[in-house]
């Protein structure tokens, strides 16, 4: 059963990807295989061990369910001073 949800795209994700946002239909069972799908698709530069993924506002874990209707926000690390 097909899912549709909002993948987000913060900063050098959002700059490889060349998209902010985008509305997708997917098989995806976990966060995870989302994010895989997201790199079939776009050149991103960052392997999940160094993001932060989080659902409708809310940091989420890997592992942790894709649920149609929801935003998902995949967040690069980022370097302030």
């Amino acid at each position: 059963m097909s899912l549709r949800v909002e993948v987000l795209y913060f900063a050098a994700l959002r700059d490889a990807a060349g998209i902010a946002s985008e509305h997708v239909d997917t098989e995806a069972t976990d966060l995870s295989a989302l994010y895989v799908e997201a790199q079939a698709r776009h050149p991103v530069p960052f392997g999940q061990k160094r993001l932060r993924v989080a659902v409708d506002g809310v940091f989420a874990g890997w592992n942790d369910p894709v649920l149609s209707g929801s935003t998902v926000a995949f967040i690069p690390p980022v370097s302030g001073g």
